[in-house]
C-alpha cells in the first residue's frame, strides 16, 4: 500500500491491539498522525517495526500499561483480539471446559482495557474492528455489553459487518464499531463509507509468471519470476486433502479445501494458513496446487498491490507472515472507514458529507 505522509499531523490517534498497522494505514491515509502503539506478538512488532516509522516505541501488554503513560489523542483504533468471539475460539474453550468471552481470564476482559483508555483520554472518536461473531455471540449478549458501555461513555456508536469482497478478491467479513463524542454533534454513519464498483479479481495479486514481475526470492525464482516450488502442496498433503474433502462430502458436510484461479474470489484467508493453506489454494495447470505466498497474502489484504514501487516489507517467517495477515484488517477497507470519518475528525463537514452514502 502506497502510503503519502506529506499531511501527516492533522490528527493524532492510538494504535492498539495493532498487529501489523492495517487499521492505522486507514488513518495515515488521511493525514493522521500515529503517536502511541501497543501489540503484545514480538513477530507483530517486526513487521509493524519494518514498516512504520515512528517516534515512538511500540509498547506490549497493555494492560500493564496506565492509561496516564498513553499521550492524548483525538482518536482511538483498536482490534482488540479477536480469539474469545470467535465462533473457532468459542468452539475450542467448550470443548476444553474453559470460559470464553467477558467470563475468560486473559482475552475476553481486553476490551475493557479500550474502555478504560477511552474514559481517560475522552478522543473524539474511535475504530474497533472483530470478528463477525462477535455479534451472536453468547446469544447477542457480549455485544450488548459492548454497546453498553461505550454507550455509557458518552459516544453515539454505529455497527456494520462489511465484507472486504468489494476492495480484494476475498470474502472476508468482520464488524466494524465506529463512535463520536456525543458533545461533538455529527451525523456520521457507517453507511456513509464509499464501495467501489470494482469486482477484483485473484489475478490481480498473483504473481505473473511471465517476465513482467522481478523475482523477489524466495517468493519468486528465475527470469520469469516463477512462484517457488516450496509453495507446492507435497503429494501426500494433496492426497490427504482430497480424500478429507471426499469423506465430508459423503457425509453432507461442506468441509474441504478452497480450489481457485486467476479469475476466482477466494474465502478467507485465515491465521491457521501456515498449517495446510487448504483454504486459498492456487491451481497450477497439469500439477499439484499451491498454497499463495507471502507476497500475495499482503496483496490480498491490501497492504501491498502487484507493481508497486514501495512493496510491503516482510522480515519474519513464511508461518509468521500467514499469521499475520491471517489476523490483519483489510487495508482498503480501513482506508474507506477513515475518509469517512475524516470530515467530522478534522472538523471539515461539507455539504457532500454523507452524499455517497450506501444501502
Amino acid at each position: 500500500m502506497e502510503r503519502d505522509l506529506s499531511q501527516r499531523g492533522a490528527f493524532t490517534f492510538i494504535d492498539l491491539f495493532a498487529g501489523i498497522g492495517g487499521l492505522r494505514l486507514g488513518f495515515e491515509a488521511i493525514g493522521g498522525r500515529c503517536v502511541f502503539t501497543s501489540e503484545w506478538n514480538k513477530f507483530s512488532r517486526e513487521t509493524y517495526r519494518a514498516n512504520f516509522e515512528d517516534d515512538h516505541p511500540i509498547d506490549g501488554d497493555i494492560t500493564k500499561i496506565s492509561a496516564t503513560d498513553i499521550p492524548a489523542h483525538d482518536v482511538l483504533l483498536a482490534g482488540f483480539p479477536c480469539q474469545p468471539f470467535s465462533i473457532a475460539g468459542v468452539s475450542k474453550k467448550n470443548s476444553l471446559g474453559r470460559s470464553h468471552g467477558f467470563l475468560d481470564e486473559t482475552q475476553g476482559t481486553l476490551f475493557f482495557d479500550v474502555v478504560r483508555i477511552l474514559s481517560h483520554h475522552r478522543p473524539k472518536a474511535f475504530l474497533l474492528e472483530n470478528v463477525k461473531n462477535l455479534l451472536s455471540h453468547d446469544k447477542g449478549n457480549t455485544m450488548r455489553v459492548i454497546l453498553h458501555a461505550l454507550d455509557e461513555l458518552g459516544y453515539a456508536v454505529d455497527h456494520r459487518v462489511i465484507d472486504a469482497r468489494a476492495w480484494v478478491p476475498q470474502h472476508r467479513e468482520r464488524i466494524f464499531i465506529a463512535g463520536f463524542r456525543r458533545d461533538l454533534p455529527t451525523s456520521f454513519t457507517l453507511n456513509d463509507i464509499r464501495i467501489p464498483d470494482a469486482s477484483p479479481r485473484l489475478s490481480s495479486i498473483l504473481h505473473p509468471e511471465d517476465g513482467s514481475e522481478r523475482p523477489e526470492p524466495p517468493f519468486t525464482e528465475g527470469a520469469k519470476g516463477k512462484v517457488s516450488s516450496r509453495y507446492t502442496l507435497t503429494p501426500r498433503l494433496w492426497e490427504y486433502l482430497q480424500n478429507y474433502a471426499a469423506k465430508h462430502k459423503a457425509a453432507g458436510n461442506g468441509f474441504g479445501f478452497g480450489l481457485f484461479g486467476p479469475d476466482g474470489v477466494a474465502r478467507t484467508l485465515s491465521a491457521r494458513y501456515y498449517k495446510d493453506g487448504s483454504e486459498i489454494l492456487i491451481a497450477q495447470p497439469g500439477g499439484i496446487p499451491r498454497r499463495l505466498t507471502p507476497r500475495e497474502c499482503a496483496r490480498l489484504m491490501g497492504f501491498d498491490r502487484l507493481g508497486s514501487n514501495r512493496p510491503w516489507t516482510i522480515p519474519v517467517s513464511d508461518t509468521q507472515a500467514y499469521r499475520q495477515f491471517g489476523n490483519a484488517v483489510a487495508a482498503p477497507v480501513a482506508i474507506s472507514i477513515a475518509e469517512a470519518m475524516a470530515p467530522w475528525i478534522t472538523n471539515k463537514v461539507s455539504l457532500l458529507a454523507g452524499a455517497h452514502r450506501v444501502a
